[in-house]
């Protein structure tokens, strides 16, 4: 994959060879999202987890770091899946070894989910990586360049949450 820009004028013996209009935008766009997808799959393969799995630790990973406590409900609701799903994705990852279950000191009945030492530091290292090469891509940048970034990029966010399900533009 190349970091280089491609304009609408590549390739032609006229117009201005910096210009980068909004096409070029969001098919770098389109590109990043396009790696940081095959990281992410990369990722997955090398600790054997599905994409719930991977985001299932990350939010036990989070909640530590926050310390807050994680029962099965908060994971389903955090993952948006349901109560039977999320009840396979433990035992999943409970009989794989990343995710271990301990008794909720305040309630007798209810189940605490961690992320286990050996896979919370395999998914750290892969985060940290990913993390690391990230910020340091970033670093060159303008305080004013992270800002337009910033903004430009809540805005997408903003865009591709405000498409429904069918396409149409809300009203």
């Amino acid at each position: 994959m190349t970091s280089e820009v491609m304009t609408g004028t590549a390739g032609f013996w006229y117009g201005d060879e910096s210009r980068v209009d909004a096409v070029d935008v969001l098919n770098a766009l389109r590109r990043y999202r396009s790696a940081e997808s095959a990281a992410q799959r990369r990722a997955r393969e090398a600790l054997g987890i599905g994409e719930n799995a991977l985001l299932a630790l990350r939010i036990l990973l989070d909640a530590e770091s926050a310390g807050r406590a994680v029962n099965a409900k908060d994971l389903a609701e955090e993952l948006e899946i349901t109560a039977a799903s999320t009840s396979a994705l433990v035992d999943r990852l409970v009989r794989s070894g990343h995710v271990e279950r301990h008794p909720d000191p305040n309630d007798r009945r209810g189940v605490i989910l961690t992320a286990s030492g050996g896979s919370m530091r395999q998914v750290l290292q892969v985060i940290d990586q990913l993390d690391s090469r990230a910020i340091e891509a970033t670093e060159h940048l303008s305080q004013d360049d992270m800002a337009v970034i910033v903004a430009f990029l809540d805005e997408m966010v903003r865009v591709v949450d405000d498409v429904d399900v069918v396409g149409r533009r809300p009203a």
